[in-house]
């Protein structure tokens, strides 16, 4: 490989382009390596349509990928809640750098919190998961399906066409705008989706060199615990209308929560069970079955094949 700049592959959103920056200026740091930011724009990104509709989380990462294997770029970061749970053929997540704060976030007119929404009112939010959840806290609350990046969905608030929109906490940290945030939810509340608020940094497999330097800016505990929850996505074949949070903490021993929900948040599923972090494939395969025993698969659309966490993109 030759010591010239690395191309990173990145969409072109500004959340995507700050977390891009993070990891060239984490890669910069530890190797030396200069790298260069590529924007590419996604089918994900220029369509209008809902992502239930239009095929899940995937249809942002496909063109990275594409451009992977042509050899366009070098690597490509991703939001990994946005990858599907199995991999892409011929190519391989070298890193999953340090893991920022998973929860999502209630960003309100005045800052009001869930609780003290007037009845009716209506939440924008693009994610099955979220609706559901929003749901089982608050069942007369009007989930709005929105798209767009943070800026749009946070300027449907002001224009009144919501009272509120549920984003990741990570995403508005990545932007410097926590100073909207009305209510954190923490994951007794609402379930994050597996993976989120982790990067995932992916290359081509035959492409040794470019995983080798990489490798020094995985962390192996956010590894373990987005590899335990994306293991039970995975088992699950949950489709991407299928409400389906989780996430996994700790450090020699994890712990992994999980949820399946009804879409309209009428019913659901819970599941918890712990194990070590060096068996985190293990511990995901054995919170999928246990979910599968007590039912959720009422609640999945294995018939639909997109192994997927059916999010928006924030």
């Amino acid at each position: 490989m030759t010591s010239g700049a690395l191309r990173l592959g990145t969409r072109r959103s500004p959340m995507a382009m700050a977390q891009s920056g993070h990891v060239a200026g984490l890669l910069t740091a530890m190797t030396g390596r200069a790298v260069e930011l590529v924007g590419l724009s996604t089918f994900g990104d220029v369509s209008k349509a809902n992502l239930t509709q239009i095929g899940g989380t995937g249809v942002f990462v496909s063109a990275l990928r594409e451009s992977l294997s042509s050899g366009e770029i070098d690597f490509a970061v991703h939001s990994l809640k946005d990858l599907p749970a199995l991999p892409g053929a011929g190519l391989v997540i070298a890193a999953v750098p340090p893991r920022d704060d998973p929860r999502d976030a209630l960003v309100s007119r005045h800052g009001i919190k869930l609780v003290d929404l007037p009845a009716g009112a209506k939440i924008g939010t693009g994610s099955p998961r979220r609706v559901a959840q929003l749901l089982l806290i608050r069942p007369d609350v009007r989930p709005v399906p929105i798209r767009g990046n943070a800026g749009t969905r946070l300027a449907k608030i002001d224009s009144g066409e919501v009272d509120a929109v549920v984003l990741a906490y990570a995403g508005l940290a990545r932007i410097g705008r926590l100073d909207v945030v009305s209510q954190v939810f923490e994951a007794d509340e609402m379930l994050p989706a597996p993976g989120q608020g982790a990067l995932a940094v992916e290359c081509l497999v035959h492409r040794r060199d470019v995983a080798e330097l990489l490798s020094c800016i995985d962390d192996p505990a956010s590894r373990a615990a987005t590899d335990a929850e994306r293991t039970m996505l995975a088992v699950l074949q949950a489709g991407c209308a299928a409400p389906v949070g989780a996430y996994a903490a700790g450090t020699d021993v994890l712990r992994l929560d999980a949820i399946v929900a009804s879409a309209d948040g009428g019913e659901a599923v819970r599941v918890s069970a712990s194990g070590p972090a060096a068996e985190a494939e293990r511990l995901g395969r054995q919170v999928a079955a246990d979910l599968l025993s007590r039912g959720a698969a009422r609640y999945t659309d294995v018939s639909a094949g997109h192994l997927s966490n059916g999010e928006d993109v924030t």
